[in-house]
């Protein structure tokens, strides 16, 4: 992200936290299989989608039923192992082994019955936590959603570009699994099966959705209780509590911790000094912006900075 931008053009919550994280697709998988087969994968700190082509597959988690996924199906993972399967009884293998090795994208067992691909999300070091932890581990978004007309035309274009030897493939691709990423957390937050609590769903609220753009929109301002209150057109009171219960932190918190992980971003990529993000994210002193950082994260801002 450009510090240097104007505020105003700022105004869009999802865009901003995902090109402030770096949130990127950084390798793309594909699944072929047919018969009895089961593949599990660890917990690790990226999202990740996955999408039928063709068939069916049970997608299973911990502490959740098996849901079976059917061609043009997606899903988003968070820091949740899981274990995709053509039944959910069997006892499934490694898939790091089918997959671990650099360059060992596709699999192939016994067949082409279902067909999945795969994408994982990589996030800037250090940045993953602010949108990991806003977000459910499993997000469910079924070809009957309203709106997964356009996740269906990304995935026909997707699989279109297996196996084509082509000039600008291989970026075609990459550029079509960041689309996917987006046009799928577009689709959940806007479904009926959205879940109320959590950062999606008060992105989707029109009172906390306005308050959470205007955040957004200039995060140096110095924003109160009583201001954000007055956005939403709530009381203070009223906002503050269905704020935390909606988001998961008070509001003022909510604005800190923004501020911070912009900040960690900014000094990460070493394009401004240390006085000058603090003063960029809202902090009047780079004093009271060290405190803020050390109790954030562990260490001093300048522990973070690339010379």
């Amino acid at each position: 992200m450009d510090l240097s931008r104007s505020s105003k053009a700022m105004t869009d919550p999802l865009s901003d936290v995902l090109n402030v994280l770096g949130a990127r697709v950084t390798r793309r998988t594909r699944l072929e299989a047919a018969g009895r087969w089961a593949l599990t994968f660890p917990a690790l700190d990226r999202l990740k989608f996955v999408a039928l082509l063709r068939g069916t597959g049970w997608m299973m988690l911990p502490g959740r039923p098996p849901r079976l996924m059917s061609a043009g199906d997606v899903c988003l993972l968070g820091r949740t192992t899981y274990a995709i399967a053509s039944d959910p009884a069997l006892p499934p293998l490694d898939g790091q082994t089918f997959y671990g090795a650099p360059g060992c994208n596709s699999a192939r067992l016994g067949g082409d019955d279902a067909v999945a691909i795969g994408g994982t999300i990589a996030f800037a070091p250090g940045n993953a936590d602010f949108l990991l932890g806003m977000l459910p581990d499993f997000l469910f978004i079924p070809r009957s959603s309203a709106a997964s007309g356009a996740m269906a035309t990304i995935l026909e274009l997707m699989n279109g570009e297996v196996g084509r030897d082509i000039i600008g493939s291989e970026i075609v691709s990459a550029r079509l699994a960041d689309v996917l990423l987006v046009e799928a957390i577009r689709a959940y937050a806007g479904s009926a099966e959205q879940i109320e609590i959590g950062w999606l769903g008060a992105l989707s609220d029109a009172r906390l959705g306005r308050v959470l753009r205007v955040i957004h929109g200039g995060i140096a301002q110095p924003w109160t209780v009583a201001h954000l209150a007055g956005v939403a057109g709530m009381s203070r009171a009223a906002f503050s509590a269905e704020f935390t219960r909606r988001v998961g932190q008070p509001p003022l918190a909510y604005v800190r911790a923004w501020r911070l992980t912009i900040a960690r971003a900014a000094l990460a990529r070493g394009d401004e000094t240390v006085a000058g993000i603090a003063s960029k994210v809202g902090y009047t002193s780079q004093s009271a912006f060290g405190h803020a950082f050390r109790r954030a994260f562990g260490s001093p801002p300048k522990a973070d900075a690339r010379s």
